[in-house]
């Protein structure tokens, strides 16, 4: 037990100093991204009033289900950065800064930033 416990602790430690440093330097919304084994979830939140303007996940792109086809997670992640970035724009948000929480800067993650900047969010 006690590894586990010392797993989650780095976990939080790793997702909090990303967001520590994010939050305390901008005003700006937060273009938050959860990865799980199955989906992709991506929040934009105004951390001064504590409200998820838009929200995201994967469920909502459309598109052929061709899960063993190589390449065929991260290009609905890039679909998702678009959809998430139109969503922003209706709701007047332009400029957000990027919370990528205790994941790496690669894969869907990469993905899901370039998929917003081409739908025209500014990070």
């Amino acid at each position: 037990m006690n590894r586990i416990k010392q797993k989650n602790f780095t976990r939080f430690r790793r997702a909090h100093s990303v967001r520590a440093a994010l939050v305390s330097e901008n005003p700006k919304p937060r273009f938050s991204v959860f990865r799980s084994n199955a989906n992709l979830y991506v929040q934009i939140i105004d951390d001064v009033t504590a409200k998820t303007l838009v929200s995201g996940s994967l469920k909502e792109v459309k598109g052929e289900d061709k899960k063993k086809e190589i390449g065929a997670r991260i290009a609905k992640a890039h679909a998702l950065g678009k959809i998430v970035a139109e969503k922003a724009k209706k709701a007047g948000v332009t400029t957000v800064v990027f919370d990528r929480g205790r994941y790496a800067y690669h894969g869907r993650v990469k993905a899901v930033a370039e998929g917003a900047r081409e739908g025209g969010l500014k990070f």
